[in-house]
């Protein structure tokens, strides 16, 4: 029994193939965002999740892509329903991450050809969203298994592509690429208190160093 499955699935784009790295972004308001990711782009980082638990996202969507231009994806996340995900797209959003497996979000990022992150955690979560068409599945919360889990998925499912997210650490980001993740998703520590009003050239030096990581990490592949 083979585990591929022909679909028009969308690829990881070639931002993210060359830093994998996603920044994810959680704020009091989107009126937030823009000097923070300015500081992350200026240092590396050009994968950026805008979260819908931040208020205001969408809304503010399209002012911070004309601003940062096409060197930059802006993917929305916390997506858990059709509606949202819609509004996501025509939003102008670069692709779709869900905290679960909602077959009707993948079915939609499908017919309209953007890449989508589905999130689940069980191998048949994750295997079901695959087989859907996700362009890669969102292992989360990933600190729950750690990195050897996307080795043991890789047994089964060798075609599956995975961004783990949720509790991971800087420290962590060489062992699951080297495990064979697409990319690592990254939340508070890498953003840590910036979106508070905290440092934004703390931010810039873990930005820096998260990406030398990532850099090192491919290298060793």
């Amino acid at each position: 029994m083979t585990t591929s499955v022909s679909l028009a699935r969308s690829v990881p784009s070639s931002t993210l193939r060359a830093t994998p790295i996603i920044a994810v972004l959680r704020a009091q308001n989107a009126r937030q965002y823009e000097p923070v990711v300015r500081v992350l782009v200026e240092n590396g980082i050009r994968s950026i999740e805008l979260t819908l638990s931040t208020p205001d996202t969408f809304e503010h969507l399209a002012a911070l892509q004309s601003g940062f231009g096409s060197e930059v994806e802006m993917g929305i996340g916390t997506i858990v329903n059709v509606d949202q995900a819609q509004r996501a797209i025509d939003a102008g959003a670069s692709y779709l991450v869900t905290p679960i497996v909602n077959l009707e979000v993948i079915a939609l990022a499908v017919r309209s050809g953007i890449p989508v992150f589905p999130g689940g955690l069980t191998p048949t979560e994750l295997f079901s969203a695959w087989a859907a068409g996700a362009t890669a599945v969102k292992i989360f919360p990933a600190e729950t298994v750690g990195p050897q889990f996307g080795g043991h998925l890789r047994g089964p499912f060798p075609d599956l592509q995975f961004i783990p997210s949720g509790g991971i650490g800087l420290g962590d980001i060489s062992d699951w690429l080297a495990a064979g993740a697409t990319a690592v998703s990254l939340g508070g520590p890498l953003i840590g208190d910036a979106l508070m009003g905290g440092s934004l050239k703390l931010l810039a030096e873990r930005a820096r160093r998260v990406t030398e990581l990532a850099a090192e990490a491919r290298r060793r592949s």
